[in-house]
């Protein structure tokens, strides 16, 4: 009998031990996963209008290297913030117990990817590196705020390749402060929520959503996926109560509150004001004070003031002469008021796919400050962060999105500007003079605007030996044997990028007998398209673009032009293609023009887009004929 007991025991001993094992987890959850979210549970309690607990266990399993990323156990806080029952256990592909931490383990840093020079905000990190795989990490702790302003939304999860077993939010509200939530389905039908209201708790969960693979052309998956918003109708940021039923009074809040403390001049600021000796149009004198204001400052992040929402002083910017998004924009926005010309510090989620705020749900939101000046010819868009970007300029990262702009009155909800095709150019003019040893060289003039001069704005800050080693990567489609930038022009007035190129390429044509093959079109996109029959979402062009070259081949003189491609046009509703050859006198002009249109289309459109892009490379290698005289 004891040796039975015994045996029993040991058997229920064992099973306890199998904590969440690899074997356990659905197949169709593994598919396209790097990492699979086992359990994710989240308790939200309100207790008063100035203190909020969380409570969050996860368990994440780690299927390969790739997924490590997925699993990081962190903790972000604030100064002030109350931190307790940390704990961490890792457990191998059995479930069984490898090791265990605690918070003495974590480190403690500034919450800020780019690094910060001053912060409130802060992050616990575990440092674990994994010695086999696959691996589960199980992580819970919690935390204790007086900020009641910043409740997460709650989403499956945030990025590709992970999937999603079971996850719960709960929210309990015992302030009597009514609590708005919104929910938004998925657009996609990727995944749905289940909700439960009882007044006083509510209770949103998921389960079983499988990993999004990160495919060519796939919008982020806050496009994707279904989420649920939650926002007190009175709060707490810092000791600061306000309210939030709608965007005005909102705003009135953060005008009174966050913004007119700091929007503090001073007789320095007043005197360099002054010195500028501003004259002309509205926009002469925003340009002078813009372009004033780069000079003499350079970004850095701070997330200091209340909850990090708070800008430096304009003065502070002034005598130190950096600031982040916040103060420079503050800074700038002061500068303008000595010159009697009104602004607006408006709000904006920055990021290469357009996220915009929900105009029907205001919450506290956004990751970016911008400056918006209302002129007779209309509004001026102020990127204050950047001493190299053009004056009225917005990047790709803040366009064709909206904004909160911050009154005295209140919120209004505003449109960033939509660059066009058209406004988005690359324009080529290449000179080329092909070589009886299958080489060519030649010089060349690239002009880039709208977020194509975005992009070459990394230029600005290289040396000349690391603008030609950019330069060969960038057109890695020809064989340099030299290739020269010269002449970098950021023209700051009218945000258009421009430089020179001096080249030799190898390799470029081919013989034939007495005849030489040559390639159409020297330099243009080597994607490597290709078609997706089980493509499961839909596909998103983020920037309408258009590319004009103008290319001038002279053919060596002991040649003629033999036969030359049939001048093409296509046009589909991604774009538009033209290609057109014709000779002039020995030598040959090309010009091409590629226009593509931005959008989110469906999957069953998928091929058909790879189809257009396909034609296009097709058509750009076209091949031309010259034969020896």
């Amino acid at each position: 009998m004891k040796i039975l007991i015994v045996g029993a025991l040991s058997v229920v001993s064992l099973y306890y031990a199998q904590n969440y094992p690899v074997s356990a987890i659905p197949e169709n959850l593994k598919k396209n996963a790097n990492a699979v979210v086992r359990k994710d549970v989240t308790t939200v309690q309100i207790n008063k209008i100035d203190e909020i607990k969380y409570q969050s266990t996860t368990v994440t399993t780690v299927l390969n290297k790739d997924g490590d990323s997925k699993a990081v156990a962190y903790i972000p806080y604030e100064k002030g913030d109350a931190i307790s029952d940390v704990k961490v256990t890792v457990y191998d592909e059995g479930g069984k117990k490898l090791k265990s931490f605690s918070k003495s383990d974590f480190g403690d840093f500034a919450n800020n990817q780019q690094g910060t020079f001053y912060s409130d905000d802060r992050v616990l990190v575990l440092s674990y590196t994994p010695i086999q795989y696959p691996y589960t990490i199980e992580f819970s702790y919690q935390i204790t705020d007086e900020n009641t302003v910043f409740i997460p939304d709650f989403v499956p999860f945030s990025g590709t390749n992970i999937s999603l077993e079971e996850s719960q939010f709960k929210i309990i509200n015992k302030t009597g402060i009514e609590l708005r939530t919104k929910t938004y389905p998925s657009k996609y039908n990727y995944a749905s929520v289940t909700e439960s209201d009882n007044g006083v708790e509510k209770t949103y969960s998921y389960k079983n959503v499988p990993a999004i693979d990160d495919a060519f052309l796939l919008p982020e998956p806050v496009k994707i996926l279904p989420k649920v918003s939650f926002s007190l109708t009175k709060f707490n940021l810092e000791g600061k109560q306000g309210t939030i039923n709608s965007w005005k009074d909102f705003g009135s809040w953060y005008y009174n509150s966050i913004l007119q403390p700091v929007s503090v001049s001073t007789p320095a600021i007043k005197a360099e004001v002054a010195s500028l000796n501003l004259q002309g149009s509205t926009e002469e004198k925003v340009k002078k004070l813009f372009q004033y204001m780069q000079s003499k400052t350079r970004y850095i992040f701070v997330a200091l003031g209340i909850g990090g929402w708070q800008p430096m002083l304009p003065d502070e910017v002034q005598k130190k002469g950096y600031g982040d998004c916040k103060g420079l924009t503050n800074y700038m926005k002061t500068l303008l008021d000595e010159a009697g010309i009104p602004s607006y510090y408006c709000k904006v989620y920055s990021s290469s796919s357009q996220v915009s705020f929900d105009p029907d749900f205001p919450k506290m939101g956004g990751n970016h400050i911008i400056l918006m000046v209302p002129t007779e010819k209309g509004n001026i868009w102020l990127e204050n962060t950047s001493q190299q970007i053009a004056f009225n300029h917005l990047t790709y990262t803040t366009t064709d999105r909206n904004v909160l702009l911050v009154k005295k009155e209140g919120i209004e909800v505003i449109n960033t500007p939509v660059y066009t095709a058209e406004q988005n150019k690359e324009k080529q003019t290449l000179r080329i003079r092909l070589n009886d040893d299958n080489s060519i060289s030649g010089a060349g003039l690239f002009e880039y605007t709208g977020s194509q001069y975005d992009y070459s704005l990394g230029y600005s800050n290289l040396s000349p030996k690391e603008r030609n080693e950019a330069l060969k990567s960038q057109l890695d489609i020809l064989n340099f044997e030299k290739l020269e930038m010269k002449d970098f022009v950021n023209d700051r007035d009218h945000a258009v990028s421009k430089y020179n190129i001096d080249f030799k390429a190898n390799n470029y044509s081919k013989n034939a007998g007495n005849s030489m093959i040559f390639r159409a079109v020297p330099i243009f996109s080597n994607n490597i398209y290709k078609t997706d029959e089980n493509r499961e979402l839909p596909f998103e062009i983020g920037q309408a673009f258009e590319d004009e070259y103008q290319i001038s081949f002279e053919i060596p003189k002991n040649y003629k032009i033999e036969e030359i491609p049939d001048n093409v046009t296509i046009s589909s509703e991604f774009g538009s293609y033209k290609l057109s050859i014709v000779k002039d006198g020995e030598n040959l002009k090309v010009n091409r023009t590629v226009r593509v249109n931005k959008g989110i289309y469906p999957k069953e459109k998928y091929n058909d887009y790879v189809s257009f892009r396909k034609k296009i490379n097709g058509i750009d290698n076209s091949k031309i004929l010259i034969t020896k005289i």
